[in-house]
């Protein structure tokens, strides 16, 4: 089982990266990042995997993932119509305001703890819940504010079960790491239009058939495989704020409709049509 590292890019004026609901129950994506994160699911029963500790959650899951432990989105699998809100914190925020600040050592401590990975429950996990959902309706400022009360309340509960015994070690070393996120970021930055094996493999100073076999050993998936997956993932979240199908094809970087077809039923299962209406007919109730 192959680990991708996402490259997470932090929202505009904020020191967080927030993803409400991003529907991903179709794809198992197991995957690690820098960045620190909160993540609240409601209304769904599904699998806790962080690390190497699976267990099942049901009903709802609140979890601390630390910096750089590898975990599978807790959507995976799920049937019921959930909510799901994702908060990302970007590490160098712990070590230039949690780490600083006297006042705020509680939280630093936790960030800490947080290296075992966290699962809260209790009457943590639902009133941190309930303060999640309503997370994305705050205006920047606020949603600072609130964050900060947040890692607070859960630096003080004794609500709480550590994932691992040990602080959990990556395996991907730095240097690993930064030659895939600069890959990643490239894609991210460039994937609306047509990218070339040659110019990828150029960013990281190999020969295309080289750079063909580092990025197959690295994530499991050829370039374009990943390229193609990536693609697809834009794609959908296109489709869910209702644009049309030709519009997602071109403007995901696919050249040809009939390809993006084949693509998108290749990857979920479905073609991008009737994802689109099974969608929008389950967001209408």
């Amino acid at each position: 089982m192959k680990i991708q590292l996402e490259n997470v890019v932090l929202d505009a004026n904020s020191s967080f990266k927030l993803i409400q609901n991003p529907k991903l129950n179709d794809l198992f994506y197991w995957h690690f990042h820098p960045e620190f994160e909160l993540v609240y699911i409601e209304n769904a029963d599904g699998t806790r995997h962080v690390g190497e500790h699976i267990s099942q959650y049901e009903g709802s899951d609140l979890v601390l993932i630390g910096s750089n432990i590898p975990h599978l989105n807790f959507d995976y699998g799920v049937k019921t119509a959930c909510e799901k809100v994702v908060l990302q914190i970007h590490p160098d925020f712990k070590e230039q305001t949690f780490a600083q600040l006297p006042e705020l050592d509680s939280i630093n401590a936790l960030f800490e703890k947080a290296r075992h990975g966290i699962a809260f429950h209790g009457m943590t996990k639902k009133m941190v819940g309930k303060r999640l959902l309503r997370f994305p309706k705050m205006a920047p400022f606020n949603q600072f504010l609130e964050a900060l009360f947040l890692f607070e309340l859960l630096a003080k509960s004794k609500d709480y079960t550590l994932l691992h015994e040990q602080p959990y070690v990556n395996q991907y070393s730095q240097k690993e790491q930064d030659r895939i996120r600069h890959i990643y970021g490239y894609i991210d930055n460039h994937y609306q239009r047509k990218i070339t094996l040659e110019e990828v493999a150029a960013l990281s100073n190999l020969g295309r058939e080289a750079f063909c076999r580092y990025f197959k050993k690295a994530t499991g998936n050829t370039f374009i495989e990943f390229l193609n997956q990536y693609r697809i993932s834009q794609a959908k979240r296109l489709l869910l704020v209702n644009k049309n199908v030709s519009e997602t094809c071109f403007n995901c970087g696919f050249e040809s409709l009939s390809y993006f077809n084949r693509i998108f039923k290749k990857v979920t299962g479905e073609n991008p049509s009737t994802f689109k209406k099974k969608h929008t007919a389950a967001a209408l109730g």
